[in-house]
C-alpha cells in the first residue's frame, strides 16, 4: 500500500518555528510530527510514502538518510512550484509510479484513525474515494462533508460560515483514492482535491465517507501543535512533566505538565506550566513561562513573563523583565 503525505506548505502560522523547519519535522514528544504520521500508516498496512515536498525539502532528505521511517520506505517528490492540494497528490503520485489504491494524508494531522477499517470499508463500497471525518465545535474553518445513509458523500462544501454550516462532521484530511482519482488532476497547474476534485467526485457519486470521532489533532496552529505535544504528559501528575535526561531544573523552579528537551534549563524560582521547551531552550531565573513555545535555543531572561501561546523561534531572545502575550518573537515584520 502506498501513501502520499502533503508536506510542502510553508507552515506560516507557526512562524517563527518554521523559517527555517518545516512544520511536519517539529518535534512531537520526542519524535517529529512526519515520523509519528508515518509509523502510525505504517501500522495500517502502508510500506511505502511519497512525500509530496515544496518548502525545505533538504530538511526531510536530510533527516532521514536511508529513505525509511519505521521500515516504510520513503520516496521524495519535489514540486517544481506549488501545485495546491490537488495538484500536489497527483504530481507525487505520478512521480512514485502509484497505479493501485493507495492513502492520502495532511502531513500535520496526527490522529487515531483505523486506517486499516477506513481501506476495508472502501473497498467494500465500490467508492473511487473514501474520506474520514471527524466532529468539530466550529466547522467554519473546515470542509463540511454531509453524507446519506450508504455513507456516500452528497456535497462538499469549503470553510462555510458556522451558521450556515449543514453539519459539524469535517473533513479530518486522510483519504483512500483510487488511482482513477489522478485522472481527475490536471497535470502542470494548481488544483484543489477539496474545492476541485472532490465536488466533481460528488457529482459523479463516486465519493464516499466514514464518520469516527477519535483523537484528531490539526497541528497547524501554535495552540494545536502545543496541544498534541502536552498530550503526551497526560497520565502524569501535575508535579512530573516530562523533562529530559539532560535536561537541568532549578530545585526552586516550577515545572508542570510541560515537555522540556534535551539541554534546556530552567532558571532558580522559575515558573513553566503546560508549555514545550525544545533542545538546549533555556528559562532565566524569575521567568514565567506559560501556554508557550521556545524554540531550540531560545533564551527568556530572569523575571520575564510568557503567557498564551507565545512563541519564541530558534535562537531568539526575551530580555529579561519583558511581558508577552500572544507574541511572536521575532516579530513577523523582521
Amino acid at each position: 500500500m502506498d501513501a502520499v503525505i502533503l508536506v510542502g506548505g510553508f507552515g506560516t502560522r507557526l512562524r517563527p518555528l518554521t523559517i527555517t523547519t518545516p512544520k511536519q519535522m517539529l518535534p512531537v514528544a520526542g519524535a517529529t510530527m512526519l515520523e509519528r504520521v508515518v509509523a502510525h500508516l505504517g501500522r495500517h498496512g502502508v510500506d511505502r510514502a511519497v512525500l509530496a515536498l515544496g518548502y525545505r525539502p533538504d530538511v526531510f532528505t536530510e533527516a532521514f538518510p536511508d529513505g525509511r521511517i519505521a521500515g516504510v520506505e520513503l520516496v521524495y517528490a519535489v514540486e517544481p512550484e506549488p501545485l495546491d492540494t490537488g495538484g500536489a497528490i497527483g504530481f507525487a503520485a505520478r512521480l512514485a509510479g502509484v497505479s493501485d489504491t493507495f492513502v492520502a494524508v495532511n502531513g500535520d494531522v496526527l490522529t487515531d484513525l483505523d486506517v486499516s477499517e477506513q481501506i476495508a470499508i472502501h473497498r467494500s463500497t465500490g467508492a473511487e474515494g473514501t474520506i474520514a471525518l471527524t466532529p468539530v465545535d466550529d466547522p467554519s474553518r473546515f470542509g463540511v462533508v454531509p453524507i446519506d445513509e450508504h455513507g456516500k458523500v452528497v456535497a462538499f462544501i469549503e470553510k462555510p460560515p458556522a451558521a450556515e454550516a449543514p453539519s459539524r462532521w469535517i473533513n479530518a484530511g486522510t483519504y483512500v483514492l483510487e488511482a482513477s482519482v489522478l485522472d481527475r488532476i490536471e497535470p502542470g497547474r494548481k488544483v484543489s482535491i477539496e474545492r476541485e476534485v472532490f465536488p466533481a467526485m460528488v457529482a459523479d457519486g463516486t465519493l464516499y465517507a466514514i464518520e469516527r470521532d477519535g483523537r484528531w489533532v490539526d497541528a497547524g496552529t501554535p495552540e494545536a501543535y502545543l496541544d498534541a505535544t502536552l498530550a503526551h504528559c497526560d497520565g502524569r501528575a501535575a508535579s512530573e512533566p516530562s523533562v529530559a535526561p539532560d535536561a537541568r531544573v532549578h530545585d526552586t523552579a516550577t515545572v508542570r505538565r510541560s515537555w522540556i528537551g534535551s539541554g534546556a534549563v530552567v532558571g532558580a524560582g522559575a515558573v513553566v506550566e503546560g508549555s514545550l521547551l525544545m533542545e538546549g531552550a533555556w528559562v532565566g531565573e524569575g521567568a514565567t513561562v506559560r501556554r508557550s513555545i521556545l524554540g531550540p535555543r531560545a533564551f527568556v531572561g530572569a523575571g520575564a513573563t510568557l503567557d498564551a501561546h507565545t512563541v519564541v523561534g530558534e535562537g531568539a531572545q526575551v530580555h529579561a523583565g519583558a511581558a508577552l502575550s500572544d507574541a511572536r518573537v521575532p516579530p513577523e515584520s523582521e
